[in-house]
């Protein structure tokens, strides 16, 4: 009976031991996350990031295909209206001008000869030497006549045009902001070669977050001094890929200077619009997985998801709205590995 005691009490030492490794073993496999604490925003605000572009941007192109045989313009370089910009190879374009030219000289010659032929008739008939059926025949080959030369006077026409075509002026006076074509290179009609930025007005252009409403006014700082944008346009629907609404500020003509190109930062007046419980977190904070944006809320040393509506979004930080809390702690990296009820371990800093 000793023995059978004794035995027992191991046994039941050696199970709490296996228990305490087991437990043990599932934290030490509890992967470390960073995390981060939310705080209330400053609801209604908002500040995104634009891109300051001309109201009006051309993309150029020939109207006729060809190999381009001169390149007058470079990247970056201001031009004034008619300005020549490319040329193309014009051997082809000219010999069908000379096919157009001669094919509007047959034409008309052939209409002389029906006109000869419609007067000799008319004399004839007048003296009963041809029926009237042969005069009517005749009229009729005249106006055939006169329309083949109508048609090939509209073909030479073309065929002129199209070797006008093969020089590419400036439309207007602006900046060319991008050139993809060079020497050498066979365009198609239409395919862009240029970008011509209009002299005139500026905008800056950004993009909203879905279910935000375009203010009508924004306000731009650069170098100190506050100007205040008129919204010019917003597109009529949501970017189907990157679900943001785009919108148009325009610059007024007294602002500073800006670059085209340039990346400048764009606040909103509070409209109302944005949802109290609104809070910033980094990005790498916002997990997709193709259900929509949510965030991992950290409690008791497991981690949940919590869906958000994504307000805003720069290279650094997101503005998320949802069922949240000022002081709650969500996870800032590496959302791509939890699953919910999971068991993490907050990293200490």
């Amino acid at each position: 009976m000793r023995f059978l005691s004794a035995f027992f009490l191991a046994a039941v030492a050696v199970l709490s031991g296996c228990g305490d490794v087991a437990d043990t073993a599932a934290s030490t496999h509890a992967p470390f996350v960073k995390t981060w604490v939310l705080e209330s925003g400053s609801p209604g605000s908002l500040s995104l990031s634009g891109t300051v572009r001309a109201q009006v941007e051309s993309p150029l192109a020939f109207q006729v295909p060809g190999r381009i045989v001169q390149r007058a313009v470079n990247a970056g370089q201001t031009v004034k209206t008619d300005d020549t910009l490319f040329r193309l190879d014009t051997r082809d374009l000219e010999q069908g001008v000379q096919e157009a030219q001669a094919a509007f000289e047959a034409a008309q010659a052939a209409r002389r000869i029906a006109q000869d032929d419609l007067k000799r008739h008319q004399q004839l008939l007048v003296h009963n030497a041809v029926s009237r059926q042969a005069a009517e025949q005749a009229e009729l080959m005249v106006r055939e006549a006169q329309a083949r030369v109508g048609a090939a006077q509209a073909r030479l026409k073309q065929a002129r045009n199209a070797l006008s075509y093969a020089t590419l002026a400036a439309p207007a006076a602006g900046v060319l902001i991008d050139m993809t074509a060079e020497v050498g290179q066979v365009v198609a009609a239409g395919q862009p070669v240029a970008v011509l930025a209009h002299e005139g007005a500026r905008e800056v252009q950004v993009y909203l977050p879905e279910g935000r409403v375009p203010p009508p006014q924004a306000v731009l700082d650069p170098s100190g001094q506050t100007v205040r944008l008129p919204l010019r346009e917003a597109a009529g629907a949501v970017d189907t890929q990157s679900r943001t609404l785009r919108a148009r500020y325009s610059i007024p003509a007294d602002a500073p200077e800006l670059q085209l190109g340039s990346v400048v930062r764009v606040s909103f007046p509070d409209s109302g619009s944005e949802p109290q419980n609104s809070f910033v977190v980094p990005v790498g904070a916002i997990s997709e997985r193709g259900q929509g944006p949510h965030v991992w809320r950290l409690r008791d040393d497991k981690v949940e998801p919590v869906t958000v509506t994504l307000l805003g979004m720069d290279a650094e930080t997101a503005r998320i709205a949802g069922p949240l809390q000022a002081g709650d702690v969500v996870v800032a990296l590496g959302t791509h590995l939890l699953h919910d009820g999971m068991a993490v371990r907050e990293h200490q800093k």
